[in-house]
């Protein structure tokens, strides 16, 4: 299916307002589930937008910026994983596989931006030891405007120019190859989890995630609603303890407290 010039300006606009929240960190919109449900109401398949954003979001669970590194951008995953399953017909295992080099692109686009942005930097030193608020306000306002045009940009040309090639690319492909992206899109997600669980995974947590991957694997369900559910029960059992916990504490002290106090008067 074709993507109309109305559609790619659309979807270059939504890459400028997530552009700037990846940027901020704002609102964490720049999520790929929420890109790629975005991608699919612009294109008009929504279940293909939840489909290719679930994948991706899993693929991408686990990557994450930490320090001055940057991991391959999860905003071009999310549009063109939809983008490519939309235009050339395939399934949202293979089209994650094939939006990589476009989330590489980004990656690097950004790092570009991290190392031209250090000359901005003097004269934003210069304004602080001035107390020059309005300059480093003009200073943050064009740095992040030139950040969410260049998303548009790359959004729009990704996604709009370049449909055409692409999916003649992605037909003229083997069946061989294409089953090996089908393949590497599948096993993509559970590296993604695996990796949010290295670094999220607790000992109290294993209970949780048995119950999960029990009634995940080994009890029959139409969707993931009943998971969801019970993660939602867990949550809530794990808050409430917490809470009851932290005024356990506070009432152990407070009578610790008085009871000192009652020493002392007796005493003098």
């Amino acid at each position: 299916m074709q993507i109309t010039l109305m559609q790619g300006i659309m979807l270059a606009i939504a890459a400028i307002i997530i552009g700037v929240d990846y940027w901020l960190e704002a609102f964490f919109i720049f999520r790929p589930l929420v890109v790629s449900t975005v991608t699919g109401i612009i294109l008009g398949n929504v279940p293909l937008g939840l489909a290719t954003g679930a994948l991706t979001e899993l693929a991408f669970a686990g990557l994450t910026p930490a320090g001055g590194t940057q991991p391959p951008n999860p905003v071009l995953a999310g549009f063109m994983s939809t983008t490519i399953a939309y235009t050339a017909g395939v399934t949202p295992e293979v089209a994650l596989g094939l939006c990589l080099p476009f989330s590489f692109l980004m990656q690097y686009v950004i790092l570009f931006f991290y190392s031209s942005f250090s000359f901005f930097m003097a004269g934003a030193d210069k304004a602080a030891e001035q107390a020059d608020v309005n300059k480093i306000i003009r200073t943050n306002i064009i740095t992040t405007a030139i950040v969410a045009i260049s998303y548009g940009v790359i959004v729009f040309s990704c996604t709009y120019l370049a449909q055409e090639p692409m999916a003649k690319l992605v037909t003229s492909m083997p069946t061989w190859l294409i089953h090996g992206l089908e393949v590497a899109g599948g096993i993509l997600p559970a590296i993604g989890f695996g990796m949010l669980l290295r670094v999220m995974m607790k000992a109290k947590y294993i209970p949780f995630f048995i119950a999960g991957f029990l009634m995940m694997n080994f009890i029959p369900m139409n969707n993931l609603l009943p998971v969801a559910l019970l993660g939602t029960a867990f949550a809530l059992f794990d808050f409430f303890n917490a809470k009851a916990r932290k005024e356990e504490i506070a009432a152990a002290v407070a009578n610790n407290q008085g009871n000192e106090g009652g020493n002392k008067h007796v005493g003098i």
